[in-house]
């Protein structure tokens, strides 16, 4: 995936997505990003982000989302979105024994 721009825009938008970490951090990995944007953003923050981000993104962020991000709602919507009916499985957080 393209690496996201840290330019004023990103980086004022990116305490909304990911607040508990610096807005630099937050757009250091594109695909974790994305995630949390497609579970928590708003219509207003995912018009920022189609400025930057094409559809092809999109689908590669929810193709390689980390597990324990998305919600099953998100998950659902952006693969509907995406033309995945029905939606793949959720990715699964994997515990060593």
């Amino acid at each position: 995936m393209i690496a996201l721009p840290k330019n004023a825009e990103m980086l004022a938008l990116a305490p909304h997505i990911i607040w508990f970490e610096t807005p630099e951090r937050a757009l250091d990995d594109p695909v974790r990003f994305m995630a949390y944007l497609m579970t928590y953003g708003t219509p207003a923050h995912l018009a920022i982000v189609r400025k930057y981000v094409d559809e092809d993104g999109f689908a590669e962020a929810l193709a390689k989302a980390p597990p324990g991000i998305m919600d099953g709602r998100s998950w659902t919507y952006w693969n509907a979105m995406a033309g995945h009916y029905p939606p793949p499985p959720m990715p699964v957080r994997l515990f060593p024994e």
